[in-house]
């Protein structure tokens, strides 16, 4: 079935709101792919709240996700995060391109993402691989390998970022960096350039207590309460950077509530992303149901 009327229920891509589920059957029929929900929840999708300007290009493995949306209606517009592990390889989370009929495009090199300039470098995304266990309605397992059509330059303004492996973990306590060019606010007030915000990694009780799917193996609980800082919508898929590594990906949080925020977990799918990559170098990706 169509996930486009879920769209206002899910992640922190810029066009998506923080809206508790539609009562639709296209909704219901989601639902029925992947466990349930047990509880009605709004969960927002993405921004940096409480954070500052970064130091233009000091975050040389960022990249902007340009997706377009095509369906009986028309096409629409959003955008999320994701980051540069390979010249042609880019992580972000699912529910970025988790749809039917999507367009991508990478823009890597940016500071200032509403200005064409010389640092840019934008590459069309050939094809992408959806983790198999990905659920849409719990957001388990939210991460995306976008491949890209050809290899990005590596330069001062465009670098890779490293990932840690998959025995490798970070302690509750540690602050950790999240940039992106999401919403600045809570009333949607939007960034040309890009932002950084400090977020502390918690231990697992703040999430299982206000996510009753929160799996802590595949998940990070990440935010600060009494900062007022957070993701927001539009930084979706972008890296949660602890020790120069990329530990997390930006994937849900509680709405209109900054505190606690859920992360993708890098170094408990590092295994799969090494087999995709062995994939992507011999050109053999397998099918995925949004990039067909």
């Amino acid at each position: 079935p169509s996930l486009l009327s879920l769209l206002s229920y899910f992640p922190l891509s810029s066009y998506l709101s923080a809206q508790g589920v539609p009562e639709t059957s296209e909704a219901s029929q989601a639902a029925e792919l992947c466990p349930l929900l047990a509880f009605q929840l709004s969960r927002a999708r993405g921004r940096i709240i409480g954070g500052k300007v970064v130091v233009p290009h000091s975050r040389p493995y960022m990249a902007y996700l340009k997706i377009e949306v095509k369906d009986q209606s028309g096409s629409k517009a959003f955008s999320c995060g994701g980051f540069l592990i390979r010249p042609d390889a880019v992580l972000s989370a699912a529910h970025c391109v988790d749809k039917k009929g999507v367009n991508i495009t990478v823009i890597l090199g940016a500071h200032n993402i509403h200005v064409r300039e010389q640092s840019q470098q934008w590459i069309s995304v050939r094809d992408w691989v959806i983790h198999p266990d990905y659920c849409p309605v719990t957001l388990h397992n939210d991460i995306v390998l976008l491949k890209l059509k050809k290899k990005a330059k590596i330069n001062k303004n465009v670098k890779l970022i490293s990932l840690p492996s998959s025995n490798e973990h970070v302690r509750a306590g540690t602050k950790c960096e999240v940039a992106g060019w999401g919403r600045t606010s809570l009333d949607g007030s939007k960034t040309d350039v890009m932002r950084e915000v400090e977020l502390k990694v918690q231990n697992d009780k703040p999430c299982q207590k206000e996510f009753r799917k929160y799996q802590r193996r595949s998940m990070m609980c990440v935010g600060d309460q009494n900062s007022g800082k957070s993701t927001y919508k539009g930084d979706s898929g972008g890296p949660l950077v602890c020790n120069k590594k990329a530990h997390g990906i930006v994937s849900h949080g509680m709405g209109r509530r900054l505190f606690p925020e859920v992360f993708t977990r890098v170094s408990y799918f590092e295994p799969w992303i090494r087999q995709q990559l062995r994939r992507f170098a011999l050109q053999e990706l397998p099918a995925s149901p949004s990039s067909q």
